[in-house]
């Protein structure tokens, strides 16, 4: 890493139809998850979504000292081979997709350090040919808009970060992982079941991922920033 006062932390960004502040379509990242990098001392990059082959998408991260995958839509079902598609599967963006599922497969290759969030670690699940459950059974079962607490597995990379084994997240997703990728191994449930956080032990670099949002409380909640902090302590001594 060349020398430089904050860690560049590069962050795919996610279309947006419309925004209060432009009068166009927009690209965008939520101000929580950039200011979770920020306060952990990184450079917070947003970048442009766009259609690149493995080898480009290692090149353009080449310049970066890290990688966050952030939440967002949904995956097309089509890219973990099934057949149809749940009606309450939303936002699919076929170029989002195609870059996001790139860069995680970019990242890992290269072993930048990288934190997967929501959508983010669905995104590293399917690049490693694993299976997502489309929806999560409605409103009476879905994990939006909700705090609860999940359990950490002892001696995961995501235990020594959070320094606990339990903690309260926040969540706000309706798809969850079906079938775990290629070597990875869950490294945190919920009490119903529900896989909140993947590893991979055989990674080359540093890398975490969750199915909650840290950027939601991490402002008032240490076990939540310091994933942040790790991500960037990792990037900085990448």
């Amino acid at each position: 890493m060349t020398t430089r006062t904050r860690p560049l932390i590069a962050i795919p960004a996610r279309f947006a139809a419309s925004t209060s502040a432009l009068r166009y379509a927009a690209e965008v990242n939520a101000r929580a998850l950039i200011e979770a990098v920020w306060r952990a001392g990184g450079e917070p990059v947003s970048i442009h979504p766009a259609g690149c082959t493995g080898t480009e998408a290692v090149a353009r991260l080449a310049r970066f000292d890290g990688v966050l995958l952030p939440g967002g839509g949904d995956l097309a079902p089509h890219r973990y081979g099934a057949a149809d598609t749940h009606d309450a599967v939303y936002d699919v963006d076929d170029l989002q997709d195609t870059f996001d599922l790139q860069v995680a497969r970019g990242a890992l290759e290269s072993g930048i350090p990288m934190l997967a969030v929501c959508r983010g670690l669905q995104v590293v699940n399917v690049a490693l040919g694993g299976t997502l459950h489309q929806d999560m059974g409605g409103p009476e079962r879905e994990h939006r808009h909700v705090v609860h607490p999940v359990t950490i597995r002892q001696s995961s990379l995501l235990a020594r970060v959070a320094g606990a084994e339990k903690t309260e997240v926040s969540c706000y997703h309706h798809q969850r992982v079906d079938r775990p990728g290629t070597g990875l191994a869950v490294t945190a449930t919920a009490v119903d079941g529900t896989i909140e956080a993947l590893e991979l032990p055989d990674s080359r670099g540093w890398f975490t991922s969750v199915q909650w949002h840290p950027e939601d409380t991490a402002h008032e909640d240490p076990t939540q920033q310091a994933l942040f902090d790790a991500l960037v302590e990792a990037a900085r001594a990448d």
